[in-house]
Parts: C-alpha cells; sequence; structure tokens
C-alpha cells in the first residue's frame, strides 16, 4: 500500500526517493515504482506469486535510492511465515524495524556431535567432543554470489572449514576435535567428576558460518548456532539438521527508532493436494453441474449460494470448468437461469451474481493475452508520452488549454474504439461461445427488446473488461506499476467514454453526472460508432465462425533480462555467461543485447523439445533452468530469482506443450569436461537419465490443477459447512410444508427441494470423506515426522506449534 513518516534525509531538502521490495527471506523475488520526493510514499500495487519453494519469512524492505552509491536501507518488515494467517486478506499497519546484518538470517546446517570418554596411557580419563560439520542448504546469496565457510568454536581459539565457492548449499563434511575437560584422576565409576560436570554443562559449542569477501569490509556474518553440551549427557553421538539463527548480542536491546511505518495486505494460502483419485466423488458431482435440471439444484451453483463472497466461489470453480472444458456449458447454464429471473432487461447481468462472478475470471483467464495484443501498445505509448487530457476546468493546470486537452484526449478515445472495434477476430473462442449463448437466453427472454441481443454482451465486454483495463492497466498485466497520477487521470477519462460508448443507452450524456464529460461526449454522438459497436458485438457472439492461424499474429508472452551461457557453435572458444534481453511470443523466443536490437538468436516454437530445471552443481549458479532443442542442442539460462525462474519455465512449457517431438527424458545437470554431470555417461547425445516433468496441461490458463481446485473448492465447503446443513433444513421445510419461507432460510435460492437435498447429500458425503483422509494424512505424518530432519530442523517454529496442536488432538482423543 504506502508508506509513512519515514525518517528525512540529512540534505537540505529532506525528501527522499523510495522504492519497496518483496523478499522470500532475503532474495528479492518483486520491486516498486520509485516515489520520488516523499516521506510518504504511496505505491498501491499487486504482486501475485506461486511460491517456489520454502520460506522462513516474508519480508518487505525500504530503500532510498542513491544515484552515486549504493541504494541504503531505512527498514524493513519481516513476517514469519507462521503468523502470515494473522494477517490474511486485511490491510495492517507495521512499524519499520532496523536492518542489521547480524539478525538477517536464511538457512541450515547439518552437525554431527560425538562426546567420548578417552583413557589416557597413564590410565586417567579425560573427555573428547568430536564435532562434524557436514553441510548447509538455502545460505543467502550476497551481491550475486556465496563463499561460504563455518568456524566451530568451544570456549577456546576456533577451528574453520575450508570456503567453498560459488554455493549456498556447501558440503563441508569436516570433522574438529576439542577436549572438553583436563585428565582428572581415574575412577571405576570412569565418568565426570562433580565439579567437572558443572563445567561441562556450562559449556557450548559455537557454529557460524560467513560469507568469504575479497572486499575490505571483512567476511560477512551468515548465522550461527549455540548448542550447550548438557543435551549430549543422555546420548554420547547426536546428528540433526538445525535453522541458522540471528546472531546473540548479549541482550542488548537497540533503542527502536521510529522508522516510519508500512501498511500491507497480504492474502497467504497453503493447499494440501491429494492425488487426483482421493478427489473424484466430489470432482464428478461439481463437473456434472451443467447437466443438472434445474441448474440451481446443482454442486457448483449451491457453492454460490454458501459462500460469503461470490467471488471465491467463482475462482476455483472456472479454473476447474476450464481446466476440464466443461466451463461453455456451465455457464451457459447458469446465465439461462439468471435470465429467467430478472424482469427489467436494463437490467440484465448488472448485479454481483455468480454468473457474473464466473465470467468475470473466465475473461480474466482467457481474454488475457486478447488484451495484450489489443491494448497494450496504445496504454505504453499513453503512459510514456504524457500529453495532457484534463477536460475539467476546475482541474487545469496552468499554462494548460482547455481545447488542445480536449483535443488529445478525443484522438486518445477515438484510437482505442477503433482498436477495440476491430478485434474481434482476434477475441478467444471460449468467450465468443459463452457470448453468443448469453445472446441467445436474452433475446428469447426479452423478444419485445431489440437491442437486449447487444446490452446482454456489452455490459460484460466493454464494462467488466475494457473499461476496467483501461483504467488500471497493471491488475491486467499491461503495465508493470500503477501508472502516476496524471496518466491514472487520462485513463479514467478514456475509461468513462469507452464504457458509455459501448453501453448503447439510448440518452447517453445523461450518464455523466460531470457537465464537462457530457459536452465532450457530443463528439462520439454519431451513428457510425454505434454501429461500430453493433457489428464488433455481432462478431463475438457468433458462434463457429474463423480459423486461428490465418489472423493470428505474434503475441508478446513475457520479456526481461536474464543471465545465458554461450551456446558454444563455435568449437573453440570461451563458453562464457552475458546477460541478454530475452523476448517469448507464441512464435519463437529470441535474445538480443538489449531491449529493442535485432535479435542474436532465435528459437521457433516449435524447436522447444522440453523445458526443465538445470541442478545447482552444474555452474554452481541458482534459479538456472534449460531449453532444449533438436540434436539435443541446450540452452542454459539463468533468472534472477526463484518466482521468475518458475514463470519462464511455466510459459516456455505451455506455449511448446503441443509440439509433436517432445522429449520424455532428459538430463537435470549439464555436460561439462566430457560427461554428463548426472549420470556420468561420456557422449554427449547419450538419451536423458530422468523422466520430464509433465509440464502444464494444454490449456488456456498457464497452470490450472484441477486436483488443486477441487481442493480449494472442498476447503469452501468444509468452511461453510453450517451454511450446507442449514439449506438440507430449508429444503426439508420447503418439500414438506410447500408454504411461505421461514426468514432465515430465504436468503438461499431452491427451486426444487428434492433435487437440491440430493446434490446436498452427495457433498456433504465427498468432503467428509475428504476431511477424514486429511486428518489421517496429518495424523501419518506426525507419527513419521522427526524433529532434527532435514524437512523440520530443530529451531522451526511452525513445526513446534504443529507437535503442540497434534499432542492436544490426541490427548483429547484418548
Amino acid at each position: 500500500g504506502e508508506a509513512k513518516n519515514l525518517p528525512t534525509y540529512p540534505g537540505p531538502n529532506k525528501m527522499r526517493d523510495c522504492y519497496c521490495t518483496v523478499n522470500l527471506d532475503q532474495e528479492e523475488v518483486f520491486r516498486t515504482k520509485i516515489v520520488e520526493k516523499s516521506l510518504c510514499p504511496f505505491y498501491g500495487e499487486d504482486f501475485y506469486c506461486e511460491i517456489p519453494r520454502t520460506f522462513r519469512h516474508l519480508s518487505f524492505y525500504i530503500f532510498d535510492r542513491d544515484v552515486f552509491r549504493r541504494d541504503s536501507i531505512i527498514g524493513k518488515v519481516a513476517i514469519q511465515k507462521e503468523d502470515l494467517q494473522k494477517y490474511h486478506n486485511r490491510d495492517t499497519w507495521f512499524q519499520l524495524q532496523h536492518v542489521d546484518a547480524d539478525s538477517e538470517v536464511q538457512g541450515k546446517v547439518h552437525l554431527e556431535l560425538r562426546l567420548s570418554e578417552v583413557i589416557t596411557d597413564t590410565g586417567v580419563v579425560c573427555h573428547k567432543l568430536a564435532t562434524r560439520v557436514l553441510e548447509c542448504q538455502g545460505l543467502p546469496i550476497v551481491n550475486g554470489q556465496c563463499d561460504p565457510y563455518a568456524t566451530v568454536t568451544l570456549a577456546g581459539p576456533s577451528r574453520q572449514t575450508k570456503v567453498k565457492k560459488k554455493t549456498n548449499n556447501p558440503h563441508f563434511d569436516e570433522v574438529f576435535y576439542f577436549e572438553v575437560t583436563r585428565p582428572s584422576s581415574y575412577n571405576k565409576k570412569s565418568h565426570f567428576d562433580i565439579e567437572d560436570v558443572d563445567e561441562v554443562d556450562k559449556m557450548e559449542i559455537r557454529v557460524d558460518l560467513w560469507n568469504a569477501s575479497n572486499l575490505k569490509f571483512g567476511d560477512e556474518f551468515l548465522g550461527e548456532l549455540r548448542l550447550p553440551l548438557k543435551f549430549l549427557r543422555q546420548s554420547s553421538s547426536y546428528e540433526a539438521w538445525y535453522f541458522l539463527q540471528p546472531r546473540d548480542n548479549g541482550n542488548k536491546s537497540l533503542k527502536p527508532d521510529d522508522l516510519g511505518s508500512l501498511r500491507l495486505n497480504v492474502v497467504y494460502t497453503e493447499d494440501h493436494v491429494f492425488s487426483s483419485d482421493y478427489y473424484s466423488p466430489l470432482r464428478d458431482v461439481l463437473l456434472k453441474s451443467a447437466d443438472v435440471e434445474p441448474v440451481s439444484a446443482s454442486a457448483a451453483h449451491i457453492l454460490g449460494e454458501v459462500c460469503r463472497e461470490k467471488q471465491e466461489a467463482a475462482i476455483p470453480l472456472v479454473r476447474l470448468f476450464l481446466h476440464y472444458g466443461r466451463i461453455v456449458p456451465f455457464i451457459s447454464a447458469i446465465a439461462s437461469a439468471e435470465v429467467k429471473r430478472t424482469q427489467d432487461p436494463n437490467t440484465i447481468f448488472r448485479g454481483n451474481s455468480l454468473t457474473s462472478k464466473c465470467i468475470d475470471e473466465t475473461m480474466k483467464l482467457a481474454g488475457m493475452h486478447y488484451l495484450q495484443v489489443t491494448l497494450k501498445p496504445i496504454i505504453d505509448e499513453i503512459c510514456q508520452v504524457h500529453k495532457p487530457c484534463e477536460i475539467d476546468p476546475v482541474k487545469l493546470k496552468d499554462g494548460e488549454n482547455l481545447e488542445n486537452n480536449r483535443e488529445n484526449l478525443r484522438q486518445y478515445v477515438d484510437r482505442i474504439f477503433t482498436v477495440i472495434t476491430k478485434s474481434g477476430v482476434s477475441c478467444p473462442t471460449v468467450m465468443c461461445d459463452i457470448f453468443f449463448s448469453l445472446r441467445e437466453s436474452a433475446a428469447k427472454r426479452f423478444q419485445g427488446d431489440l437491442d437486449v441481443r447487444y446490452t446482454a454482451v456489452s455490459s460484460f465486454i466493454f464494462l467488466r473488461f475494457f473499461a476496467p483495463a483501461i483504467l488500471s492497466p497493471n491488475l491486467f498485466q499491461l503495465t508493470p506499476h500503477h501508472p502516476d497520477p496524471q496518466t491514472s487521470r487520462t485513463l479514467t477519462l478514456i475509461s468513462k467514454t469507452i464504457q458509455t460508448l459501448g453501453s448503447l443507452s439510448k440518452s447517453k450524456s445523461a450518464n455523466f453526472k460531470e457537465s464537462y464529460m457530457a459536452t465532450f461526449y457530443d463528439y462520439f454522438n454519431e451513428q457510425k460508432y454505434a454501429d461500430a459497436v453493433k457489428n464488433f458485438l455481432d462478431l463475438i457472439s457468433s458462434s463457429g465462425r474463423r480459423d486461428h492461424k490465418s489472423i493470428e499474429q505474434p503475441i508478446l508472452l513475457k520479456e526481461g533480462f536474464m543471465i545465458k551461457r554461450a551456446q558454444g557453435r563455435k568449437r573453440f572458444g570461451m563458453k562464457n555467461f552475458k546477460k541478454r534481453w530475452f523476448r517469448l511470443t507464441n512464435h519463437e523466443f529470441t535474445y538480443q543485447k538489449s531491449k529493442g536490437d535485432h535479435p542474436l538468436c532465435s528459437i521457433p516454437i516449435e524447436n522447444i523439445l522440453a523445458v526443465e530445471r538445470l541442478e545447482e552443481e552444474s555452474f554452481k549458479m541458482k534459479n538456472m533452468f534449460q531449453v532444449i532443442q533438436p540434436e539435443r542442442r541446450v540452452l542454459y539460462i539463468q533468472a534472477n530469482n526463484c518466482v521468475e525462474a518458475k514463470d519462464w519455465i511455466d510459459i516456455l512449457t505451455k506455449v511448446s506443450q503441443c509440439n509433436k517431438k517432445r522429449l520424455t527424458v532428459y538430463h537435470p545437470s549439464a555436460y561439462l569436461n566430457g560427461h554428463w554431470l548426472c549420470c556420468k555417461a561420456t557422449a554427449d547425445n547419450t538419451p536423458g537419465c530422468t523422466p520430464c516433468t509433465g509440464g502444464l496441461p494444454a490449456n488456456i490458463q498457464l497452470d490450472i490443477d484441477g486436483d488443486r481446485e477441487t481442493e480449494r473448492i472442498y476447503s469452501l465447503f468444509n468452511l461453510y459447512m453450517p451454511k450446507l446443513e442449514k439449506m438440507q433444513e430449508a429444503c426439508g421445510s420447503k418439500s414438506v410444508y410447500d408454504g411461505p419461507e421461514e426468514e432465515e432460510y430465504s436468503t438461499f435460492i431452491i427451486d426444487d427441494p428434492k433435487e437440491t437435498y440430493k446434490t446436498l447429500r452427495l457433498i456433504i458425503e465427498g468432503v467428509g470423506t475428504l476431511e477424514q483422509e486429511h486428518a489421517q494424512y496429518k495424523r501419518d505424518k506426525f507419527k513419521k515426522t522427526k524433529y532434527g530432519s532435514q524437512e523440520h530442523p530443530i529451531g522451526d517454529k511452525s513445526f513446534q506449534t504443529y507437535i503442540r496442536q497434534q499432542s492436544e488432538i490426541s490427548a483429547h482423543s484418548i
């Protein structure tokens, strides 16, 4: 959202140029725009990502841009993973905290400790401790690399492992021996003397991780671990994984300076998804929804009835039906039922019903590329050129001319209107099929109103698709950030005019509360605009009418800088790493030196045979993936962070999903020094040693997982179980009495109590079975899980909470 009351800059003007970053632990995955000259910057930016790895903290850093030196950090907000639910989906102000190198910690370490008694030649006993540092995982990358080493200390001089170059998952496997007690007089019990026991109990072993730096400031602290020796008294040998901890600063609490605060709204969901067969009963009931008569008795419609927000139900339903190719019959069925309930043709599809939310969601998923190709070029121009377009006389700036501004705005509206009304052939088939069914059911219901066939479609394509995308282009991925205030105002004026042009209402000037908008609209009060809208609506709502290939122009899907390894076209010569601008369209994947240059290399989409991650051991570099081409030619690429790597892999997999020669096996590591690092085969044309990841279904949306969407629907039904039971009661009372509805039941639409009751019974059974499966899985996992294992290192707070909950549950069940 925004930051407030940041500390003033020590210079004369006191203002700062700030941006905010979003980090998983210490890895930056998103950066906002820079807000200049402000101590209360407003960002208002949305960032959505699938989290591709485990993490301990979600962190937000505020930076002050410095043109000459490195940008300076003002403060941070770090939310532990297990606390994210506390702030779920509500605006919260967080105090900014100091950023201290000693408290910025991530990663884990694997240790083995062994305490043994040694009897010397003279017959006296001393105690020795062997500390074996095996490996670490997930250390932070500092300035693009990590050269870690560990120091081990036991109340004396420290011992140090070797530095492991360029890896944040180092394998050390080094052992250090310490003498814990001086030899004492030998006694038959062969135990410590009482004094010695106290001494040993007070001792602790300390392991510090460092990044070897060649800078003059010295090595960087990466985290530490302190273990008292007293826990070794129960067993002489101990081996476990530990989370690294911040440095213990001797309990000196820093005086909390007021660094200002940051407003955030974090929505974090975690789905625990079983394999497909678990979901069959519930999924089958849902997918039959389009065929149930009446549709209000179907499982999908019931979900819309019990959810607090229709949007909650629409998102997983649309994704599930899209995945299984059932979206058109489902939306046709619920739209037809809604039209039958509508009394006035002027209010058709105007409410926030399940139908309108499902169509919105379908357009958002299926129409994203359509929006990109139609609106992006002109939106980019509006954002870059900054022509003044203010037509409210009260808001005019000094030196601006009202007539010039009107003309600028008129030209923009004209151009956007033209690209929209000429884009009918590019409208995705699934959207056209839905518009066809809306048009048919509206025309059938209101036979006397000839315009209703148009308004039924325009209320979606103009009012809920194009107009919102013009108004907030960042929410539809047309721009990376919120536009600046002047551009935002221009887009608002364009959006209002386009919305009115598309609405085909009779007295258009009356639509505007503001007189200056009504005056401006007179420019467009010509029949040619209404005719263009009708022709466009006719084209997108007529069924089966075109060949995609003949009209398809390249659509830009993704672009950005990444680092690639030279492909070694020359037999000799350096295969080094270079930064390049990558560009993916639905026709080809190219890279060039910088944006706008001539491509240095172009790979046609049909030549992409697989896209897979590359193991870090290959080049000691994180976030790498490989694009495999014919004749085993491989392009190795490094993305900037884990989220971006996943995005590129997903989208490249999606566009090449239907290629005829796709590989079924690949090499997860590179071919270096005459062999494949993964399987040690020496011939560079050896077939792969690992099955390719199946990638994603060849579908509209990049990452629809049918099982995951069914799991989300199960979670919603489970959450609203009391309402489902209420609905069952309502069906019972209606079918028995068939009299006036009781007040508490009147919120549900129940057209056929018997059918609805049958569906409800199937839903409640399916949800109950899945609930038992989840509970059983948790119990089994709890029994098998070892605290201190690689998955649950010691120091894992979420696991400690989980153990506490499980022990309470088991005590309760006993």
